[in-house]
């Protein structure tokens, strides 16, 4: 979480001075703009997919930082969706032993990915049915 912390506050603290720079170099600040935009509207559940599943979580800490979303919005998100991980992971190893960890090395990434595809599919099933 300290990590978490520290990315968010890197992106705070220098997307003004260094970040937007980079983005006038590049010709990208339309793109900042939609991205900020979704970020906004999303933020809790992008920071809670980018800590479950194998998405680069400090690109999104950065990411908060820079698009300002509530700070506690973004430390709730990041506890449940990191402790989720990491005791998953635990469970899975105490509940089945050793031999499960090669599984987990193996596919756990690909399983967390799927996870999330139909989690979103399902948000998406009801919104639209209901």
């Amino acid at each position: 979480m300290l990590g978490g912390v520290l990315g968010y506050g890197m992106g705070l603290l220098f997307m003004d001075s260094v970040g937007f720079g980079i983005l006038d170099w590049y010709g990208l600040h339309d793109k900042y703009a939609v991205a900020q935009q979704l970020y906004r509207q999303y933020d809790a559940w992008a920071v809670g997919a980018a800590g479950f599943t194998p998405i680069p979580y400090k690109l999104f800490t950065i990411s908060a930082g820079a698009f300002k979303i509530d700070f506690l919005t973004f430390l709730f998100a990041s506890i449940v969706s990191r402790s989720a991980r990491f005791f998953l992971v635990a469970w899975f190893i105490r509940r089945f032993g050793a031999p499960v960890r090669h599984f987990i090395e193996r596919y756990f990434n690909l399983l967390t990915i799927l996870f999330l595809v139909l989690l979103v599919l399902g948000y998406l099933l009801v919104k639209w049915a209901f």
